[in-house]
C-alpha cells in the first residue's frame, strides 16, 4: 500500500476542487461497431474526403448534430449532447467512467467508445481548466476563414503564439522585482552593519 504524503493529498484535493470541464457526449447502445461507425462519420464531417464535395464542419457542430440525431440520452440530446458548461470534477456521479474520461481524453478529439452501465459513449471536451495534460491550451474555439477549424487557445483566449510574449513579460517582471528587493535588502543589511559597529 502506497502512503500519500499530506502535501500530495492537499494538491490532489485542490485540483479536484478547481478542475472544470465543458463536455458533450453521445449515448449509444452497447455496440462497438455502431460507436466506431458514428465516430468515423463525425470525423468525415470535420475532414471530408477529397472525393466528396462537402465543406468541412467545426468538430463541436458535427458532434452536436450527431448527438441530436443518434444519442439515446433524452436529457442531453436536445442540447447537442452537452453534459454541462464548466462542470466540477465529480459532477457526473451516476456515470463515473464518463466523469473520469472528461479529465483524461485529449481536448477537442472525439473519444470513445467509453463503456458504462448505460451503453457506449462518445465524448468530446471543448474546455477544461487545471489539467496538466492540456499544457497551455485549455479550450478549442472556432477558427479559420470558413469557421470549420478548431483552434487551441489558453485560458485567456489567446492562441499558441502569444503565450511566449506573456511569459517573457512575466519573467521580466519577476527578475526586476527580485533585483529591486535584493537592492533593498542589501541596503538594510549595510545599515544594520553600520548600526552594530557604533
Amino acid at each position: 500500500m502506497v502512503v500519500q504524503s499530506p502535501f500530495d493529498k492537499i494538491e490532489q484535493d485542490f485540483q479536484a476542487l478547481t478542475r472544470r470541464v465543458t463536455a458533450y457526449h453521445i449515448l449509444l447502445p452497447k455496440s462497438t461497431d455502431a460507436a466506431l461507425k458514428l465516430k468515423q462519420k463525425i470525423r468525415n464531417r470535420v475532414n471530408p474526403p477529397k472525393s466528396r464535395d462537402i465543406p468541412p464542419m467545426y468538430v463541436i457542430d458535427a458532434f452536436n448534430q450527431a448527438a441530436q440525431r443518434y444519442s439515446l440520452d433524452d436529457e442531453t440530446k436536445l442540447n447537442g449532447g452537452l453534459l454541462g458548461e464548466m462542470l466540477p470534477q465529480g459532477a457526473c456521479r451516476r456515470v463515473p467512467e464518463l466523469d473520469k474520461a472528461c479529465f483524461e481524453v485529449p481536448l477537442g478529439h472525439v473519444a470513445g467508445p467509453i463503456e458504462t452501465d448505460y451503453g457506449y459513449h462518445l465524448l468530446i471536451v471543448e474546455e477544461r481548466t487545471n489539467c496538466a495534460q492540456d499544457g497551455v491550451h485549455s479550450k478549442i474555439v472556432r477558427g479559420g476563414a470558413d469557421g470549420a477549424n478548431a483552434i487551441y487557445v489558453g485560458p485567456s483566449g489567446n492562441e499558441e503564439g502569444s503565450d511566449f510574449s506573456r511569459l517573457a513579460v512575466q519573467q521580466l517582471a519577476l527578475w526586476s522585482g527580485i533585483f529591486v528587493a535584493g537592492g533593498i535588502l542589501a541596503e538594510l543589511a549595510a545599515t544594520a552593519a553600520d548600526a552594530i559597529d557604533i
